[in-house]
């Protein structure tokens, strides 16, 4: 058994690289694999699954799978914050090295979802349907038939746990950015809940045959994101006075974008059976996890981190620092944070471009 490594950065690495935000990369470049017949968990099949995705750079190039969050889709993981920390030249995921794969997840973006007419009739995904789609894709649509690296963010590093124990041979290494190695439980479920519960609880719900977006869809989406995201330091600070903090929910609700409520709520709820714990020694691959001191959803003190981190064969794990710039769990999502660790654990896969 390989060596668990715990790694606290330092103050050091909280500033983003110099020039990082200016690398380019190659345009993104979509298309759309159709699953005919795809079964899901609940035993109902779709005659027609679109797996919409993108990729960056050579399909000869060891391939990476990249997975976004639960409310995003592919192009969030082409935000500069990631994307431009990662993805560039002499960057962790240099794209002229590695072969990018961006997959809409079901429910989101252009794959299938209920807005595209089905509404509830659309069956209610899990990210295990997420994964068995997106390894549909891989090998039926692109030929690949093993990963270099899944990478994920957020719900995205739910899939990257979910591909790491379900298929543990499929890869050489998994990093799960922003999610624990645990079940979806606790205060993370509770709130996910209050959200799909006020939002399915509202009368303009309809039963998800609504004439306009219910209203609760932007209340709560706009709670949820100051409840789990923004920082503990950095929210006070921009709301230091009660009038300040009531001018900041004014602006935030003013300011909410939400999607379909119907795909919205498929998504939030599509976690809810997420649990890697009982195969986390059946893990094959090399992990690094990545996750920040501050993240409400996925917080570190949490007894089960240290206990499951201790059942997987070869992992390490990374834990940035609260300070007045970082964002509870939208932390992570700036790549500058860890963009060194990750490349030296990218650097000893086996079979790692040079």
């Amino acid at each position: 058994m390989k060596h668990i490594s715990y790694l606290l950065l330092g103050a050091m690495l909280l500033a983003p690289a110099a020039g990082a935000q200016e690398a380019g990369h190659p345009e993104p470049q979509r298309a759309t694999h159709v699953i005919e017949n795809f079964e899901f968990q609940t035993g109902e099949v779709l005659a027609e699954m679109n797996v919409s995705y993108l990729t960056i750079g050579d399909p000869a190039n060891p391939p990476v799978l990249i997975t976004h969050g639960t409310t995003g889709q592919a192009t969030s993981m082409l935000g500069e914050a990631f994307a431009g920390n990662l993805y560039g030249e002499g960057q962790p995921l240099d794209a002229s090295k590695y072969y990018l794969i961006l997959v809409d997840a079901i429910g989101a973006g252009q794959s299938s979802k209920p807005s595209d007419g089905m509404r509830t009739d659309f069956p209610e995904q899990t990210l295990m349907d997420m994964v068995n789609a997106q390894k549909i894709l891989l090998e039926d649509g692109l030929g690949i038939d093993r990963l270099h690296v899944k990478i994920g963010f957020s719900m995205g590093g739910m899939l990257t746990w979910t591909w790491l124990t379900e298929y543990p041979n499929f890869m050489d290494g998994g990093v799960p950015i922003a999610s624990l190695p645990g079940p979806m439980a606790g205060r993370n479920w509770m709130m996910r809940r209050m959200v799909i519960d006020a939002v399915r609880d509202d009368p303009a719900w309809n039963n998800g045959f609504y004439e306009e977006q219910p209203p609760m869809l932007r209340y709560m989406s706009a709670w949820f994101g100051m409840a789990t995201s923004g920082g503990n330091l950095r929210l006070q600070e921009l709301g230091v006075t009660n009038e300040m903090a009531s001018a900041y929910v004014d602006e935030r609700k003013a300011e909410q974008k939400v999607g379909d409520a119907n795909d919205v709520m498929y998504m939030w709820n599509a976690s809810r059976a997420f649990d890697p714990t009982p195969k986390l020694g059946d893990i094959t691959a090399d992990v690094l996890v990545v996750l920040s001191q501050d993240d409400e959803r996925n917080p570190v003190e949490l007894p089960m981190l240290a206990e499951n981190m201790a059942k997987i064969p070869s992992a390490e794990m990374i834990i940035v620092p609260e300070d007045a710039e970082t964002r509870g769990h939208g932390t992570t999502y700036n790549a500058s944070y860890y963009a060194d660790e990750l490349a030296a654990f990218l650097a000893q896969l086996p079979g790692a471009p040079e």
